[in-house]
C-alpha cells in the first residue's frame, strides 16, 4: 500500500485528484432530455422521469448508499427534473424501514450535500 502510495505521489496532476473532482467532469442532464430517454416520451401511459429518478434514489439508499457518484449524480438530475427538496427527503425517508437507518442517514447527508451545495451556487 506504502508502495502505491509513494507510486501515486511522482504523478503532480494525482496529488488533486479527488472523487468529488472526477464527479465534476459529468454534467446534469437537461430535463428535455431525460424524459425523451428515462420518461414517458415513448410511453405516454409509463412513468415520467422524475418518477423514475426518485425510484432510483430509493433504490441506491436500500444498498446503503455506497456508491456515492451515483446517489449525488440521482440527487442532481432530480433537482433538474424539478423534485423538491422534501420530495427528495421523503424517498429516501422511506427507505428506512427496508434499508436500515444507517444506510438512510448516509443517504441523507448525500442528499444535504448536494441539496446545500446547489443553493449556495445559485
Amino acid at each position: 500500500m506504502a508502495q502505491a502510495q509513494d507510486m501515486m505521489k511522482s504523478f503532480p496532476a494525482m496529488e488533486a485528484f479527488t472523487p468529488k473532482g472526477f464527479e465534476a467532469l459529468w454534467p446534469t442532464m437537461p430535463k428535455d432530455m431525460m424524459e425523451t430517454m428515462f420518461g414517458n416520451a415513448v410511453n405516454e401511459d409509463g412513468l415520467d422521469a422524475k418518477t423514475r429518478l426518485l425510484l432510483t434514489l430509493a433504490g441506491l439508499t436500500m444498498q446503503g448508499a455506497q456508491n456515492e457518484v451515483a446517489f449525488r449524480q440521482t440527487v442532481r438530475h432530480l433537482i433538474e427534473a424539478e423534485a423538491t427538496d422534501q420530495q427528495i427527503y421523503e424517498a429516501i425517508t422511506q427507505m428506512s424501514l427496508f434499508a436500515g437507518l444507517p444506510a438512510t442517514t448516509r443517504g441523507m447527508e448525500l442528499a444535504r450535500d448536494v441539496l446545500e451545495t446547489g443553493k449556495d451556487a445559485t
